[in-house]
């Protein structure tokens, strides 16, 4: 027997004039698992979460909700939990008076209520401060707050409009954790909206990626990083080298292409049928799958590799990230990530080295 998705989308747009904020967006969602709908800013996603909200009707398709079409529903009646951006906490009132504010309005038997206030405060780390006033609170304890506000009516779903994003990013990233501790805890379904591609990969089981309002890829976080669906997707989740060129042969998913003066190998990623000699193409290869070494005695396993000359060494504690140029593809701009601590001192500003990586590790997209 077949479960009903928590939610799903079918066909469903809006269209403001000749803008398309959402465009033929599809998905679905099982219970109990974490999505989260990244994007730049303008991709739709911020859109679509106020559409599956009902704050928003579409043009056409339809939001379903455990099977049930959105639009059946009054937003006050649905079992939706939200936590946005700017939180929206009373602040005339205490936390715990915050955390029992739905519960009130949904005329929830009062006897229970401070016994369930508890029971949440207690969830998000809030022994012992349901007394305080938000402004006695720091930001990540009212953000807490607002986490408790939104699950202690125990609903359906649970929307998260960027509420990190104000947040500093030791903070953020302790946050996304208690996300996940909390929604494993609970077994709720979360629907997250973010631009943070770390917060996305963390916490995420699922992850759809926007763009212009239309879904580019519905993967799980590792098949997102791993296996990009087009350039977009390669260029936008994580550190990526992107270089223009042109198809020469194709056997398999192997397949031949210049660049500038220089024939590389790499993976086709496009579902394409028919390939002519000469199609544009875009190769996608990942900072941390290139290599650096001093002599060609020292590759031990690129099959690919440069000539380049370090054009900028950027500390950023557990890493290095090093930019090189490469006379031989043009001039590009080489970006790597350089994880060994032993070797973090080994290349400096200047120096000529050889940059390489493995064929397989380089993606190729048809350029539509």
């Amino acid at each position: 027997m077949n479960r009903i998705p928590a939610v799903s989308a079918s066909n469903v747009c809006l269209q403001f004039g000749d803008v398309h904020a959402v465009k033929n967006v599809c998905f679905e969602l099982e219970e109990g698992r974490f999505l989260t709908v990244l994007g730049p800013s303008g991709s739709g996603k911020t859109t679509l979460l106020r559409l599956i909200a009902g704050f928003q009707q579409p043009n056409k398709g339809e939001i379903f909700i455990k099977g049930q079409t959105v639009r059946e529903v009054a937003p006050n009646k649905r079992s939706i939990g939200m936590v946005f951006q700017r939180l929206a906490l009373f602040p005339h009132m205490t936390a715990a008076e915050n955390v029992a504010f739905p519960l009130k309005m949904r005329r929830f038997d009062v006897r229970m209520i401070p016994d369930r206030v508890k029971k949440y405060l207690h969830l998000v780390r809030l022994e012992g401060l349901g007394g305080r006033r938000i402004n006695e609170l720091s930001g990540g304890q009212q953000q807490r707050v607002a986490i408790a506000r939104a699950l202690v009516f125990e609903p359906d779903l649970l929307l998260l409009d960027e509420p990190l994003a104000a947040l500093d990013r030791k903070l953020r990233e302790e946050m996304q954790l208690e996300f996940r501790r909390i929604q494993k805890e609970l077994g709720v379904t979360p629907i997250n909206v973010t631009h943070d591609q770390r917060e996305a990969l963390v916490v995420s089981d699922q992850i759809i990626v926007m763009d212009h309002g239309e879904i580019q890829q519905d993967a799980t976080p590792l098949e997102i990083y791993r296996s990009p669906s087009n350039p977009f997707v390669a260029n936008f989740v994580g550190v990526t080298n992107l270089f223009h060129g042109t198809l020469e042969s194709l056997e398999g998913q192997k397949v031949a292409i210049r660049i500038s003066q220089q024939r590389l190998i790499g993976t086709l990623k496009s579902e394409k049928l028919t390939l002519n000699q000469g199609v544009s193409v875009k190769a996608a290869v990942r900072a941390e799958q290139v290599r650096l070494f001093r002599g060609q005695s020292e590759n031990r396993d690129c099959e690919v590799y440069f000539e380049g000359r370090v054009t900028d060494v950027i500390f950023e504690g557990e890493r290095i990230l090093y930019e090189l140029s490469v006379a031989a593809l043009s001039d590009a701009l080489i970006r790597i990530i350089h994880h060994d601590q032993q070797d973090f001192s080994t290349f400096e500003l200047g120096e000529v080295v050889f940059v390489g990586w493995k064929s397989r590790d380089m993606h190729v997209f048809v350029v539509d």
